[in-house]
């Protein structure tokens, strides 16, 4: 039985507390935030310790796995203090995404972590949908042939304007682990942004991208789609076939070139997903697995080095829109 902290019992942080608590390879044992009331409040539910400061939550307990869902700026800034203190301490960390609004933190922990063989993984949940996983099948098996072009799309209704790059630092991680997990690296973007009349954030987005392995592809990103269609899409095309994933994990559909059929693959309510929560019950359960497991730190899935690679991809297109839309390396 794997042991579990929760530091950031917010919104997303009693997901991931409900989450652990579910799961039969693990045991939920403390919960951690600045606010007591909070604290007192979650822990009281799930029938936990509650603890109101990292360093008193590491000394005491002794747990295997340390969920970080602190928030803060572009969601982001409040997480390095307590990762660098799992770690230190040598516990296996969670992050939420972003692994951090900024680049010279998520270097921080990527380069920590490794120094001291810990695994550290990021919550990086769209990759894991078994849709997603069926479509990852097909490329493994040569259906779609050599990768020419990824579109991928992610538009939401957020109305947050606390900083000029929320869209992309908060939204994205997302996006650009979906392209990286179907296209692997990539290696240069050029990016051209625009604002939703009324708003002061650069709301909507449009990512040109070009792979290391000589394939292009787009992101159409937006936080002024509201309603109840599909937000998130994604399609990748090769010389032998493409494939579309619709609505994060709906569905995942086939089409062979030079054929007459299409292969479908769709969520059943019955043994897959029954909503999206489900995205943090399967992203957490493979991090539980990996830590029970003994995977090595440098081959779990959806690690702290893949969430530096998706920040890497946002500073460049950060950067390219500075730049009046110029073609910017990834570095």
């Amino acid at each position: 039985m794997v042991k579990v902290a929760v530091i950031g019992v917010n919104h997303i942080g009693r997901i991931h507390c409900r989450t652990y608590a579910e799961h039969p390879d693990a045991e939920l044992v403390a919960v951690c935030d600045l606010n007591r009331e909070l604290a007192d409040s979650v822990a009281a539910q799930l029938g936990v310790r509650a603890y109101y400061d990292v360093a008193t939550l590491l000394e005491r307990e002794p747990i295997d796995i340390v969920s970080v869902a602190t928030g803060g700026k572009e969601n982001g800034s409040h997480h390095l203090e307590p990762v660098m203190a799992a770690i230190a301490a040598g516990k296996d960390v969670l992050v939420e995404k972003p692994i951090s609004n900024d680049i010279g933190e998520a270097r921080e922990m990527v380069r920590f972590a490794k120094e001291r063989g810990v695994r550290l993984g990021c919550n990086l949940n769209h990759r894991f949908t078994p849709a997603a996983k069926k479509a990852k099948q097909w490329m493994e098996a040569g259906d779609i042939g050599t990768p020419l072009y990824i579109n991928m799309r992610l538009t939401i209704g957020n109305p947050n304007e606390s900083t000029p790059w929320i869209h992309l630092r908060a939204l994205h991680p997302h996006s650009f682990d979906v392209v990286r997990y179907f296209g692997g690296e990539v290696r240069r973007v050029q990016a051209f942004l625009t604002k939703s009349p009324g708003r002061s954030v650069w709301s909507t987005a449009s990512i040109n991208l070009e792979f290391a392995s000589g394939a292009v592809g787009h992101l159409t990103g937006s936080y002024d789609i509201f309603g109840w269609h599909s937000i998130e899409g994604c399609e990748v095309a090769g010389d032998k076939g493409r494939f579309v994933l619709d609505n994060v994990y709906e569905s995942a559909t086939l089409y062979p070139h030079r054929e007459e059929e299409l292969r479908v693959y769709r969520n059943s309510i019955m043994t897959g997903m029954r909503g999206f929560d489900d995205t943090f019950r399967l992203r957490l359960g493979a991090f539980i697995r990996e830590v029970r497991d003994g995977v090595l730190p440098d081959q779990i899935s959806a690690s702290g080095e893949d969430g530096l690679a998706v920040q890497k991809i946002i500073e460049a297109a950060i950067r390219s829109h500075e730049s009046g839309g110029a073609v910017v390396e990834v570095e």
